[in-house]
């Protein structure tokens, strides 16, 4: 029997990178899928191919987890599309971006608390009440190892994932006896739409070529080298599987060891 069979996912920034590996990794499990996002094209094609390769059932909504209104709207299509809400949550929808602290504005620093903290919150909140009716549940929300060490020019982007982590090892206090575990991954630099930016930033401010700045971000790993999605999909699959039952309130990296540097 595959991991997830009868299980609903749920899983917002759900249109590339690690929302689409998480996808397809719950959906091989034989999960049905719901995929959330700001830009309807890229959840619609991720929808489609979930239901191509993997033969389940998937929809996409848009969905800007910052606003309230638009969170209760794509969660209510779960129950009408399935007869069930999440059993599975994947907060996976962020943003990154970088300036120095003394040039970080109130827009730019509200901006990172409402997508990264506040939307993870507002998601969080929307599923929990039927989890808790059912008895079961997976939380799985993305952070960061900014959440745990920080780093120069992302004060806005490592305080938001800082608020990520209390919020989820809170959670899974409060949820521990009800069959719901709440969980972070905390990924390094991974190779995303995220990670390319970044690297055009560093090209932009430094000079450098896009392969130095690749290779400039490639050794803050002892692994010298960017994780991919599939490997951050791997860890959400075991947290939402029974298999990690016993695994609650953690913030567990996949860094390549980057932060013992």
């Amino acid at each position: 029997m595959k991991k997830l069979a009868d299980k609903v996912a749920l899983i917002t920034g759900g249109g590339r990178g690690i929302g689409r590996a998480v996808a397809l990794a719950f959906a091989r499990e034989g999960a049905d899928v719901a995929v959330l996002a700001r830009t309807e094209n890229e959840v619609r094609r991720v929808a489609e191919e979930v239901r191509d390769e993997c033969g389940v059932r998937a929809i996409h909504a848009v969905c800007d987890v910052a606003d309230v209104e638009s969170v209760r709207r794509a969660f209510a299509r779960v129950p009408e599309e399935f007869g069930r809400g999440a059993d599975i949550l994947v907060n996976n929808a962020g943003i990154a971006e970088s300036a120095p602290l003394v040039k970080i504005t109130d827009e730019f620093w509200q901006r990172h608390l409402s997508i990264n903290l506040s939307g993870t919150f507002y998601c969080m909140r929307a599923a929990l009440p039927e989890m808790l009716e059912r008895g079961w549940g997976r939380i799985i929300n993305m952070a960061s190892v900014a959440g745990k060490t920080g780093a120069p020019y992302i004060a806005a982007y490592s305080a938001s994932k800082h608020g990520v982590l209390g919020l989820t090892r809170s959670c899974a206090l409060e949820v521990a006896t009800k069959g719901i575990t709440v969980n972070a991954i905390c990924p390094g630099y991974v190779e995303t739409d995220m990670t390319e930016r970044a690297i055009e930033n560093i090209t932009a401010k430094t000079g450098k070529s896009a392969d130095e700045a690749r290779a400039f971000i490639e050794q803050m790993s002892p692994q010298q080298r960017l994780i991919t999605p599939e490997e951050v999909a791997a860890l959400a699959l075991l947290l939402a599987s029974h298999e990690g039952r016993g695994i609650t309130g953690q913030a567990i990296n996949v860094d390549g060891g980057s932060v013992l540097f």
